[in-house]
C-alpha cells in the first residue's frame, strides 16, 4: 500500500498474554503502520514481547493510568512527524483489521477524529456487562447533550486521528477515565469528530475491572470533570500556537 506513514499507539499495563498478537495484527493490516506500544509500568513481559514481535516500546518508569500512557503515545507521534496515528487497547479487544474503517474519514479530509463505535449500528452485536452498560449509556446522553451531536460510544479507545487531533491530545489529555472528558475536549476545540461502526472482540486476556459500584463511582465523578470541563480554557497545541 502507498499513503502517509502511521503510528498505532498501543498503550499496555501487564498485558503480556496479548501484546505478541496485537502488535503482529497490526503490523499484518497495513504495511504503513509503525507500532509503538507504551508500557505503562508493567510487572511482566511485555515490553519485551513487543519488542520482538517489532514495535517501538516506550517504558514509563512506573504506573500512570490510562490517560497519561495515551498522551505519551500522542507525544511520540507528534514529535516523530507522524501525519496520522491510530490508537488501540493492548489486551486484543480492538481488531486492527477494522482501522480501515476509522481511516477512511481522515484520508478523505472529512474529519480530524474518528472513533470506532459498538453502539453506531442499532444491530451491533456488542453486549457490554450490566455495569459498564449503565455508564456508557448515560455519558453517550450527557456528551450528545453538552456538545449537541449525537455521539453513542463515549467510551471507545480505538480511534483514528489526523494531525490536528494528535497535537491536541499531545498537548491535553485527560488523565483519570480519559475517553469521555476527551470527546468534549474535541469539541471545545472545533475538532471535527466522525464515530464509525466497528466490531470489537471480547477482552483476550484478564479480566475487566469495572464492577458495579466502580460503575457508579466513575458515573459521578467523571459528570462532575465533564461540567468543569465545559467551562475551562484548555491549553492551545503548540503547532496551534505557531501558526498563529
Amino acid at each position: 500500500m502507498t499513503g502517509p506513514q502511521i503510528v498505532a499507539i498501543v498503550p499496555a499495563y501487564n498485558e503480556e498474554g496479548a501484546i505478541g498478537e496485537v502488535v503482529t495484527g497490526i503490523r499484518a493490516a497495513d504495511d504503513r503502520y509503525d507500532v509503538v506500544v507504551v508500557d505503562d509500568g508493567s510487572h511482566d513481559q511485555t515490553s519485551a514481547l513487543a519488542r520482538s514481535h517489532g514495535a517501538a516500546v516506550v517504558t514509563l518508569p512506573y504506573n500512570i493510568g490510562i490517560g497519561g500512557a495515551v498522551q505519551t503515545g500522542f507525544q511520540y507521534a507528534l514529535e516523530h512527524g507522524y501525519e496520522i496515528a491510530v490508537r488501540l487497547d493492548g489486551d486484543g479487544q480492538h481488531d486492527p483489521r477494522e482501522l480501515a474503517k476509522l481511516l477512511g474519514p481522515i484520508e478523505r479530509g472529512e474529519a480530524d477524529i474518528v472513533t470506532g463505535s459498538r453502539f453506531a449500528d442499532a444491530g451491533g452485536e456488542y453486549r457490554p456487562p450490566f455495569a459498564r452498560r449503565i455508564g456508557i449509556v448515560w455519558f453517550a446522553r450527557l456528551v450528545s447533550l453538552l456538545t449537541r451531536q449525537r455521539v453513542t460510544d463515549t467510551t471507545s479507545g480505538f480511534q483514528a486521528l489526523n494531525r490536528k487531533g494528535i497535537a491536541l491530545f499531545a498537548g491535553d489529555y485527560p488523565s483519570d477515565y480519559p475517553e469521555v472528558e476527551a470527546t468534549v475536549l474535541v469539541f471545545k476545540h472545533r475538532l471535527r469528530l466522525v464515530e464509525v461502526p466497528v466490531t470489537m472482540r471480547e477482552r483476550e486476556t484478564g479480566t475487566s475491572s469495572i464492577t458495579l459500584f466502580r460503575s457508579v463511582y466513575y458515573m459521578f465523578k467523571v459528570t462532575l470533570a465533564l461540567f468543569v470541563a465545559m467551562v475551562r480554557k484548555y491549553a492551545v497545541p503548540q503547532e496551534e500556537v505557531a501558526r498563529s
